[in-house]
């Protein structure tokens, strides 16, 4: 697996498309090892969660060329390879589990990435209603041992329409409803590294079925 950092840190270097093209055998052994991976992922995370059963590398994994439409950054070419395995695949906003390797910045996470506001809404107002149980899932030991920071991107002050008085404000005032743990670059070459990213995600695991419940309940 490593020569997928050696290609990742290649590009970094040369980020263009003429050596992309130059090299073209490179990426495709290291994008062929990632969804190798990526399928024994799929199967290992379906035997706990068995909404992604049906899932494949393809419908999981992401483009490696960026979209830079709206994007100060030109450069063609990610540095990363990104998969993230959920019930509808790799563009919803469902709660799913997600692999990222990129040279010194290799990651799981998992959650609900940027739900639109009437989703948004519908997450804050479900945690409202069963917080106790929203905290026995992400206050429990082993959640906060791997994910101890639970949401990105918090507004300043409570959602408009909540409580103020809330006790636990942390857990309405994020807009993505993410978890992440860091992981070296060397994990993926170890013989029992599917062994450990599956238990990660297993931890995060109730994460993901609470958020899906409250997809699952949601009418627009």
């Amino acid at each position: 697996m490593q020569h997928i950092y050696r290609f990742l840190r290649q590009i970094a270097e040369h980020n263009d498309r003429e050596w992309f093209h130059a090299h073209q055998p490179e990426y495709k052994a290291a994008r062929q090892s990632f969804e190798a991976f990526v399928q024994e992922m799929i199967l290992r995370i379906a035997s706990f969660d068995e909404s992604v059963a049906y899932q494949t590398p393809k419908t999981c994994t992401y483009r490696f060329a960026r979209d830079t439409r709206f994007s100060a950054d030109k450069s063609p070419y990610k540095h990363h390879f990104g998969a993230f395995v959920c019930s509808h695949g790799r563009k919803s906003f469902r709660g799913g589990y997600y692999l990222h390797l990129e040279p010194g910045n290799s990651l799981i996470a998992g959650g609900s990435w940027c739900p639109p506001a009437p989703l948004l809404k519908h997450i804050r107002e479900a945690i409202v209603d069963d917080v106790d149980r929203f905290r026995d899932i992400v206050e429990a030991p082993d959640f906060k041992a791997l994910f101890p920071v639970v949401g990105e991107d918090l507004v300043k002050t409570m959602p408009k329409g909540f409580p103020k008085d809330f006790p636990y404000p942390e857990y309405i005032r994020p807009r993505l409803y993410t978890v992440w743990h860091p992981i070296p670059d060397t994990l993926v070459s170890e013989p029992d590294s599917q062994d450990r990213i599956e238990q990660m995600f297993r931890v995060m695991a109730p994460l993901n079925l609470f958020l899906n419940e409250i997809f699952d309940d949601y009418t627009p």
